[in-house]
């Protein structure tokens, strides 16, 4: 009885994704942009990584013929009586720059939070959850490039949260059962109890 209340009060994939258009990406809902980021993903990997192309080469030389070509278009335009090029408005909405900011406030309130649970609360499970997260990351750093780690992180996001929709029973079972014994394996090692001095 107990599984029928979890499983219909459990949140899908789709919700807990935020269920707009990231989701359907990252589930795969919507299959033609799922499939244009993997192939330019892969193309930018292979063009970067394997091709030994440079990327701020790249993003000049692109930048330089797009710009040549404008201007061609532009001049092109005067002489021939054509319309100009049809180029959008260049600038930030301020509603996007506001809800950019409010991400990235809470992003920094959580890392400071964590910061201070170590600092000031003195969380030595904290500490060493962070202390194993950032060794993890120098660890693969010094295994694989940045942009190597990036095109990994695009292929796992892509292919995690479809194959955890599909087995998410499965998943979950396996998941409580190990943080059960990670549970039991915790309690058997006692925490050293903070004993605050007086100062007169």
């Amino acid at each position: 009885m107990g599984d029928s209340v979890s499983s219909s009060t459990r949140v899908s994939v789709h919700q807990s994704l935020g269920a707009g258009s990231v989701a359907d990406l990252l589930l795969w809902r919507n299959r033609t942009g799922a499939t244009i980021l993997l192939i330019s993903s892969t193309g930018f990997w292979f063009l970067f990584e394997r091709a030994g192309y440079n990327l701020l080469s790249f993003v000049s030389n692109v930048l330089l013929l797009l710009v040549a070509i404008l201007f061609l278009w532009a001049k092109s335009a005067t002489v021939l009586n054509r319309p100009l090029p049809p180029v959008p408005n260049m600038e930030i909405p301020e509603e996007f720059a506001i809800k950019a900011a409010d991400d990235l406030r809470v992003w920094i309130n959580h890392v400071l939070s964590i910061a201070s649970d170590i600092t000031i609360a003195r969380n030595p499970i904290r500490l060493l959850q962070v202390s194993l997260v950032l060794w993890a990351i120098s660890y693969v750093g010094t295994l694989i490039n940045s942009l190597t780690l990036v095109y990994i992180g695009i292929l796992l996001s892509l292919s995690f949260p479809i194959v955890y929709e599909k087995y998410q029973d499965h998943i979950d079972e396996k998941v409580n059962s190990t943080s059960k014994f990670v549970r039991s394996i915790s309690k058997k090692f006692p925490m050293p109890i903070n004993k605050e001095k007086k100062h007169q």
